[in-house]
C-alpha cells in the first residue's frame, strides 16, 4: 500500500523527469537550428553570392542568427580614433588611369589598432590599384571603421566609411587577376588584400561589381576566386592577429559580425616607388 507521502515524492519525481525532457529537447532543437542557420552561412559563402544583399563579402548574418549569437565582453586591445569624420564623397565615374604598371606601389593603413602596410599590384590589378590609390588621395578611407571581422573566413573587411557593408564610392571596377597563381584549391592565402563585390556566384550581370570596400586575409581563407587579389601584406599581420584574437560579435543593424576591436583607419596613403 502507497501511503500518500509516498505517492507525493513519486508524482513529483515524474513531473521532474518530464520538466527535463522537454528542457533536453529544446536544447537539441536549439543546436539544429544553430547548424541549419552555420550551414547557410557556408553555402553563401562558398558561392560567393551577393552576400547578404549588400556587396559580395561584405555583409553579415541572418537577423535569427544574431538573435541567438550572444554579446562578446573582449576587451578592445586597440586605441581610439584620431578625430575626424568618415568621407561622405562619391564619383559618378571610375578615375580616369593614372596608375603606372611597371611600378611598385606601397599603400599604409594607420590604423587604430596598428600600422598595416600593403605591397599592391598595379601590374596584374592596374584598375584596382589605380582606383586604391585614388580613394587614398581623396581621403576616402580616413577615418573609417572596418566594420566585419569574419573568423570562418579569416578575414577583416574596409574601406567603406558608412561602416555598413553598404556604402561605395559611386562607380565600379572591373574584375581582374582571378586566376593569380597564389589562388590554389579555393583558398586566399594569408597575407592577401582582395576587393570584395557583389557576384552572387550566378549571374554575369554580378561581375565587374568592386568598388571601395577591400579585405584582408589574416589567416588562409577558404574562398572561390571570385574577388580581385591586389596586394599583399607585407607589415602588420601581428596586428590583424591582435584584432581577430580580439573575437567579434553580431550587430543586427547591419546584418554583420564585427570586430569587438574598435578598428579605425585614421589615415590611409599609397606612394609610388
Amino acid at each position: 500500500m502507497v501511503s500518500k507521502d509516498q505517492r507525493r515524492r513519486q508524482l513529483a519525481r515524474e513531473k521532474f523527469e518530464r520538466q527535463q525532457q522537454r528542457r533536453s529537447a529544446a536544447r537539441r532543437k536549439t543546436k539544429r537550428r544553430n547548424v541549419v542557420i552555420a550551414s547557410a552561412v557556408a553555402v553563401a559563402l562558398a558561392a560567393g553570392g551577393a552576400v547578404w544583399a549588400s556587396v559580395g563579402l561584405a555583409g553579415g548574418t541572418s537577423d535569427r542568427a544574431a538573435a541567438d549569437e550572444a554579446p562578446s565582453k573582449a576587451p578592445d586591445p586597440c586605441d581610439r580614433p584620431a578625430k575626424g569624420t568618415p568621407s561622405a564623397k562619391t564619383w559618378k565615374k571610375e578615375p580616369a588611369m593614372t596608375v603606372d604598371t611597371s611600378a611598385a606601389y606601397t599603400a599604409k593603413l594607420a590604423t587604430t589598432c596598428g600600422a598595416i602596410t600593403l605591397k599592391l599590384d598595379a601590374g596584374k590589378a592596374p584598375h584596382t590599384v589605380n582606383s586604391f590609390a585614388f580613394l587614398a588621395a581623396q581621403g576616402y578611407f580616413d577615418h573609417s571603421r572596418c566594420h566585419r571581422l569574419d573568423e570562418s573566413i579569416h578575414v577583416l573587411q574596409c574601406g567603406d566609411p558608412k561602416g555598413t557593408g553598404q556604402g561605395t564610392p559611386g562607380y565600379t571596377i572591373p574584375d581582374e587577376n582571378l586566376k593569380d597563381s597564389r589562388l590554389k584549391g579555393g583558398v586566399y592565402p594569408a597575407g592577401t588584400v582582395a576587393m570584395a563585390n557583389r557576384y552572387d556566384g550566378k549571374s554575369k550581370e554580378t561581375r565587374n561589381t568592386g568598388g571601395s570596400q577591400f579585405f584582408l586575409v589574416y589567416q588562409d581563407s577558404k574562398l572561390p576566386p571570385d574577388y580581385t587579389p591586389f596586394g599583399t601584406i607585407t607589415g602588420g599581420m601581428d596586428v590583424l592577429r591582435k584584432i581577430a584574437d580580439a573575437g567579434s560579435r553580431t550587430d543586427r543593424s547591419i546584418g554583420a559580425t564585427v570586430p569587438n576591436a574598435t578598428v579605425v583607419i585614421n589615415r590611409a596613403t599609397v606612394t609610388k616607388s
